[in-house]
């Protein structure tokens, strides 16, 4: 049954050598001006991903004077870990809805591709408990704290309310602290654009430091509106959402695919990272990182990086690509970022201040991009400095992905903490030489 996929596949990969879809230095492409070529379209855009592969006792490596260790493994699709304030480690597990409709041929390609490598795999669609109470790196307890939910995501704490962004909803449970199960219903606090298309499912969330307010990014139902604009009420956007009575608005536009919400400790700021469109070039559109500024517009569809148009999107909005407004940072093209997590203080001291982003990896360019962590340096609240490569290794010597990754925390001990959803793991990172065993934080 894989021959007429693998096919199309080749067929793909004959496109991409013809039309220089391999793509250059993506050194280029780093920074706060990060370079733009000329646009290119295809009939069939440029695909490479990299097949499934398995960690068979190996693991990422890392930077030096830092070691990496599996917190937990045989998931199912992690998606994001959250650290409770009694050190607790939460684990979303989850797969989309599967209701994007496919009405062209580049779709079905597409769908081949991303299920050949990995995509398609099931989640658990639940939130699992982690508790390593005598801090030896193994938990003792492992429990499922919520089942049953729609295609979960985002989810954070705020005093005694626990908040899960479902594809469609925010949901808010009662949690007890230590407890290993929620029984108790969830009780909606606000909808969500959803299906019937959900091109974009996750939901990444945030809550402003005072508690006040809830921001949960929701990317678009397409990759440039070719599911129509009525399809993009409500999306390429992040929301805010009051937590007293579940109103929204539209905080910030223009960004297609916003993940990995966090305030930076420093600033109070919001920021974001955020999965440029494709097909215009395999080092077209860079993919971001940026502060997030109440009421910015951030250019999707009619531009990317400021005022550069993009002449697939019919009518053209001259007076909106005039507003957009340029991000902080270029992480490169395609590399596909879902986490971003500011630095705690567990680390080296080289890692302090900054922020680390997660590259979950890119399928449309020939050379892979992303498949890493990397920690970009900061000074009086921006980027200040090259990406550096931190965890890398998941693409295998045999060419095979043997792992992904995508969301990031920070736990109470000031080690990384990584989901794997290829690889079905969470990997710690730490200091080279830190103690294994800590005093316990409960």
């Amino acid at each position: 049954m894989r021959t007429i996929p693998m096919l199309l596949v080749g067929a793909a990969t004959l496109t991409l050598a013809a039309c220089g879809g391999a793509g250059g230095s993506t050194e280029k492409q780093l920074g706060a001006d990060p370079h733009l070529p000329a646009i290119n379209q295809y009939l069939v855009p440029p695909m490479h991903v990299a097949p499934v592969g398995s960690w068979a006792g190996a693991a990422p490596t890392v930077a030096p004077g830092l070691q990496v260790t599996a917190l937990a493994t045989g998931l199912q699709h992690p998606r994001q870990p959250y650290v409770l304030p009694n050190g607790d480690v939460l684990v979303v597990e989850s797969s989309g809805p599967g209701t994007e409709p496919v009405k062209r041929p580049k779709e079905i390609i597409m769908g081949w591709v991303m299920g050949y490598a990995g995509a398609g795999a099931k989640g658990g669609n639940r939130v699992t408990l982690l508790r390593d109470a005598n801090g030896d790196g193994t938990p003792e307890l492992r429990s499922v704290l919520l089942d049953h939910l729609h295609s979960p995501f985002g989810i954070t704490l705020v005093g005694g309310d626990l908040y899960v962004a479902n594809t469609d909803a925010i949901v808010r449970y009662p949690y007890v602290t230590g407890q290993t199960r929620i029984t108790a219903p969830g009780v909606k606090l606000t909808d969500l654009p959803g299906g019937p298309i959900d091109h974009h499912w996750t939901k990444s969330l945030t809550a402003s430091p005072d508690g006040r307010k809830l921001y949960v990014g929701v990317g678009s139902n397409s990759n440039i509106t070719e599911n129509g604009i009525e399809a993009e009420k409500g999306r390429a956007a992040i929301w805010e959402v009051d937590r007293s009575n579940g109103a929204s608005r539209l905080y910030a536009t223009g960004l297609r695919n916003p993940n990995g919400l966090t305030f930076n400790p420093t600033s109070g700021q919001l920021w974001t990272v955020v999965n440029e469109r494709d097909e215009i070039g395999p080092d077209l559109v860079p993919d971001y990182m940026t502060s997030v500024k109440d009421g910015a517009f951030y250019g999707w569809p009619y531009s990317y990086w400021g005022q550069h148009v993009d002449p697939r999107v019919m009518p053209q909005r001259p007076d909106l690509v005039k507003a957009a407004i340029r991000p902080d940072y270029g992480l490169s093209s395609h590399v596909a970022p879902l986490g971003m997590v500011f630095a705690g203080a567990g680390l080296p001291a080289a890692y302090r201040g900054g922020a680390f982003v997660a590259e979950h990896g890119s399928w449309d360019r020939g050379n892979l991009n992303g498949y890493k962590v990397v920690y970009i340096p900061f000074a009086g609240g921006k980027p200040n400095g090259k990406a550096q490569d931190v965890v890398t290794g998941f693409i295998g010597p045999n060419g095979k992905a043997r792992g992904r990754p995508v969301g990031l925390a920070v736990d109470p001990r000031g080690g990384l903490l990584i989901a794997d959803d290829l690889g079905n793991t969470v990997w710690r990172v730490t200091a080279k030489g830190a103690p294994v065993v800590t005093a316990s934080l409960r």
